[in-house]
């Protein structure tokens, strides 16, 4: 980190009294001592949160990034600066349009003026990492043309080496610093935002996704994900369909079209399912300002995907133990929820499975037979990581992006039906899958995922049956001579004892004889 950017950093922590918020999360005298000369007998003004947030603001858009990504972890920050990061907007001023057509030109070996039939210089979004303008190919398609801010990666390389020594210093000081995992988080946000600066990657990840809800998968009437145009791609340009739509959060304009809006909710719940559990690869980045709703006749209601620089992956052991927890939570097994922690390795073995199950049902119970109205999730989660605490519970780093992605999808389902009852949506959904995975149809799909091994090795079954058996004959013939051999050292051990008898009582007559 450049030395005039550490002291930006600790100009603007300073203004907004960023060190009183590290000292007054540490139990410690010293740190009650600290904290009141940090304070000088004078109370700040703002509250904490807003003072943060001001302060992320000042940095910079990594710095802003971060504070988003912060403001899901509920378990590592307060209840009241998590609820004011969530308030941060990414959005940054453009950069010259001169400075994106010459990118683009880098990038795709020829000017914006040859490439495109029409080309808009005036950007239609601008964001911490890239800026969007529309476009026309010469074909007629309608396209959107993003384009990675110039510098990025030095920018990112610097802040993230400052956001890993704080984190390296939360971990040492605060008390629970170690089970949260702080420096897990920060590796995570890294991998995450050099994935964002790589727009091949972002493409790939829209390409999967179209894929996934394409015709041929029978989910094409869920989600609308925009065709990538590769030939106008690059590791900084990813160009893609253009799309129509209304954002999913002017719910009157959607009524006006006729949008159908509990169904709505319902169809982004099961979206939300269907990737995490039937895929194993979700859209991990679906706020409002990334999801429209189709007003096209055609496909009026159906939800259109933006932005794929931010998706999640969950191995089969992930889906497998979510699920499992899902469908405990709306059975209210809690008994089974604290045995599929402690079988997962989630909290210390020695934990007493009763105990982890009363702190879970405390947590939980109330919050069943309301509306999505009456229920905040994230308040679900903070108790339950309030719970976690007592028994030691690690925080998986993996599942961050999902947590995040499940307090987008609350706060969704919330903007567009405050009735919808997000436990009974969901609920059918996973016994389905879960009954889908375990029976006939499961069992089926696994044989035709194997297929293809066993085509490879099913003609050489013969030949395998053939060597086992010929190492078999030959195990035998060894097991043969062993048994051989034993009975003939048995039998020279019975000759040895008789001529040792013999031997002895021929040396006993001579004595008796000599002695006589």
């Amino acid at each position: 980190m450049s030395v005039p950017r550490l002291l930006r950093i600790i100009v603007v922590c300073l203004r907004y009294r960023l060190v009183e918020l590290v000292l007054s999360g540490i139990a410690h005298p010293v740190a009650y001592r600290l904290l009141w000369l940090v304070r000088l007998g004078s109370r700040p003004k703002m509250a904490r949160g807003l003072r943060l947030r001001l302060a992320l603001e000042a940095l910079g858009p990594i710095f802003v990034k971060f504070g988003q990504v912060l403001s899901t972890r509920r378990d590592l920050i307060p209840m009241d600066v998590a609820d004011e990061l969530a308030l941060l907007q990414d959005r940054v001023a453009p950069f010259a349009s001169a400075k994106a057509a010459a990118l683009i030109e880098q990038a795709l070996g020829a000017p914006t003026s040859t490439l495109f039939a029409q080309f808009e210089t005036d950007p239609v979004a601008s964001a911490s990492i890239a800026q969007v303008h529309f476009a026309v190919l010469h074909d007629g398609r309608a396209v959107a043309v993003k384009v990675l801010r110039p510098g990025m990666l030095e920018v990112i390389d610097k802040d993230l080496s400052l956001m890993r020594v704080l984190a390296g210093l939360i971990q040492w000081l605060v008390p629970d610093g170690r089970r949260l995992k702080p420096r897990e988080v920060v590796a995570e946000f890294d991998k995450h935002l050099h994935d964002e600066l790589d727009l091949l990657r972002e493409a790939a990840n829209c390409s999967q996704l179209r894929r996934n809800f394409g015709p041929e998968s029978t989910r094409g009437d869920l989600l609308w994900v925009p065709e990538v145009m590769w030939d106008y791609c690059a590791s900084t340009v990813f160009t893609m369909e253009r799309m129509y739509g209304i954002p999913v959060s002017q719910i009157e304009r959607l009524k006006q079209v006729g949008v159908d809006i509990p169904t709505l909710a319902r169809t982004g719940v099961e979206i939300f399912f269907t990737q995490v559990f039937d895929d194993g690869f979700f859209h991990a980045d679906m706020h409002p300002g990334n999801i429209y709703v189709s007003d096209r006749p055609e496909t009026l209601g159906r939800y259109i995907a933006l932005d794929f620089g931010i998706v999640g992956s969950l191995s089969e052991f992930d889906k497998n133990y979510l699920a499992q927890n899902f469908l405990a939570f709306f059975q209210r097994d809690y008994r089974r929820v604290a045995r599929l922690h402690i079988e997962s390795g989630w909290v210390p073995p020695t934990t007493r499975e009763e105990e982890l199950e009363g702190a879970v049902r405390a947590v939980c119970e109330p919050y069943f037979d309301r509306p999505l109205a009456e229920i905040s999730l994230g308040q679900v989660l903070l108790r339950l990581f309030q719970t976690s605490r007592r028994f030691n519970v690690e925080i998986q780093p993996q599942l961050v992006l999902l947590q995040k992605t499940l307090l987008n999808v609350e706060g969704l389902g919330r903007q567009l039906d405050p009735q919808l009852d997000l436990w009974k949506t969901a609920k059918p959904y996973l016994e389905r899958w879960m009954l889908e995975r375990v029976g006939f149809k499961g069992i089926r799909k696994k044989l035709t995922q194997e297929a293809g091994q066993w085509a490879q090795w099913l003609p050489e079954l013969p030949r395998l049956v053939h060597a086992q058996l010929s190492r078999a004959d030959v195990s035998a013939e060894v097991l043969r001579e062993l048994q051989q051999m034993r009975r003939a050292r048995e039998q020279s051990n019975r000759v040895l004892m008789a001529l040792t008898g013999v031997a002895a009582i021929s040396l006993a007559v001579a004595l008796w004889t000599l002695m006589r």
